[in-house]
């Protein structure tokens, strides 16, 4: 790579940044890409990170390594903390050390969190689950859960223990709900001897009067049919007020509160595009939507800036939603508005071509829409699995994703159980109880450890 040649930045590296970046291996450009963590993660399979059918490493290949054969592509691990617009410069922090890195053209796909609705404190409590981090430290808060009921005195005190919570009846939401409900009624026979695993509640809560929004009406009742045909406990119309330790409030439409005593909460609810976004807007002068979104130019391009992209999950256009396959083919779609203005073409608008939507509800039970198709049950489950498969990135990943759905689908294994203690106490930091020595005095000043 040479200074000479033009320097295009993506930030991120998740679908919509993965895709630019492969969108641009022939182009005579330089490509660096900045991320935050070392991987790109396959999001929509998180939950079964976090169910022990997967491991991260099946759904998360290093960046470095997918992009090994692109020689004009660089990796730079990093978060951008400040963005120059007007120089076309960035800041980059990595692990405390600051570097300024300078673009020709810039693409920014950093993706969402989970929102809270103006109830942050709830993460501390019912976390959501977009990174590697949340999967695994739910998959501690899952199987934790299910060793502390072994250790239970009774049924009563074991209840809260196996009673799991999710808030948001979304594809997130329903597929958590019906991975752990298979988890508890047939992965895990004869694994505990003090309780029964099937007698796990899993309750499935959203303020809409119907799971997976998305989806035609006719798919929305048969999903909710398989999880109620799974045992899952779907509440409709009943948003969350309060979360803490031991469980939620909840309040239905008719104005009747309630609550529910869980340990585990898990929240799918909603989510809210990355920090950068508004940071980005501020510097650029662009507006940004209710949700943190940046308004763009119908080329994803920032008005005012024609050099500056933002895709995916952070870009608002054309009320397009936060799916894959949109963040797919918009940073796609920048990556070739790159290539033709250097080729003295004019940019042309993004249009997105929809390719349908999938859930699956558990083990050979998915509804599929493409068009004016709707598919439910095994063949939506085969045709789900054929889909995520091919999207996969890597051979090698396909073929550990394949071997652990074997175990987990057609047998009753769920081979990623390992937890740590770290994994599940991962949100809350506490003082840790000081040493004393015989003279009254403490050993130890100050110290702090994980514990719930």
């Amino acid at each position: 790579m040479t200074s000479e040649r033009h320097k295009v930045v993506i930030v991120g590296c998740g679908f919509a940044g993965l895709f630019a970046a492969r969108a641009l291996k022939r182009a005579p450009v330089e490509v660096v890409v900045i991320d935050k963590t070392n991987h790109h993660l396959f999001q929509p399979l998180l939950y079964q990170v976090a169910t022990g059918v997967l491991s991260e490493g099946d759904i998360a290949p290093p960046i470095r390594d997918v992009l090994r054969h692109q020689s004009n592509v660089s990796v730079m691990l990093g978060e951008v903390v400040d963005v120059e617009a007007a120089n076309r410069v960035l800041t980059v922090d990595t692990l405390g050390h600051a570097t300024r890195v300078s673009y020709d053209s810039l693409i920014v796909a950093t993706g969402a969190s989970s929102s809270y609705f103006g109830h942050d404190e709830y993460a501390r409590h019912a976390p959501g689950m977009k990174t590697i981090d949340d999967a695994l430290e739910l998959r501690g808060r899952i199987f934790g859960a299910l060793e502390i009921a072994e250790l239970a005195p009774d049924a009563i005190a074991r209840e809260p223990w196996l009673t799991f919570a999710i808030v948001g009846a979304g594809p997130t939401g329903v597929e958590l709900a019906g991975q752990i409900a298979e988890l508890c009624r047939r992965a895990l026979s004869s694994n505990f001897r003090h309780f029964d695993p099937k007698s796990a509640r899993v309750i499935l809560l959203d303020g809409v009067d119907h799971v997976l929004g998305p989806f035609p009406e006719r798919l929305r009742r048969h999903a909710q049919r398989d999880l109620e045909r799974l045992g899952v406990e779907v509440r409709l119309s009943t948003q969350v007020v309060g979360v803490d330790d031991e469980g939620l409030d909840i309040k239905s439409a008719d104005g009747a509160t309630g609550r529910i005593a869980a340990r585990t909460k898990i929240w799918a609810a909603g989510v809210q595009a990355s920090p950068l976004g508004r940071l980005l807007a501020e510097r650029a002068g662009a507006t940004v939507d209710r949700a943190g979104r940046v308004e763009v130019q119908p080329d994803c391009s920032l008005p005012g800036h024609p050099e500056v992209f933002v895709v995916g999950d952070l870009m608002a256009l054309n009320g397009l939603g936060g799916v894959a396959e949109v963040a797919m083919q918009s940073g796609h779609h920048a990556a070739r508005t790159i290539t033709r203005r250097l080729r003295g073409r004019e940019a042309k608008p993004f249009r997105y071509l929809d390719l349908g939507t999938m859930a699956t509800i558990a083990r050979f039970r998915a509804v599929v829409s493409v068009g004016r198709l709707r598919f439910t049950g095994f063949l939506a489950w085969v045709m789900w699995l054929f889909v995520h498969v091919a999207f996969m990135t890597g051979f090698k990943n396909r073929v550990a994703a394949v071997a652990n759905w074997a175990v987990a689908f057609l047998g009753r294994g769920r081979r990623q159980r390992t937890i740590t203690k770290q994994q599940a106490l991962a949100r809350t930091t506490a003082p840790a109880p000081q040493i004393v020595n015989t003279n009254g005095s403490p050993a130890v000043a100050q110290a702090t450890a994980s514990q719930r």
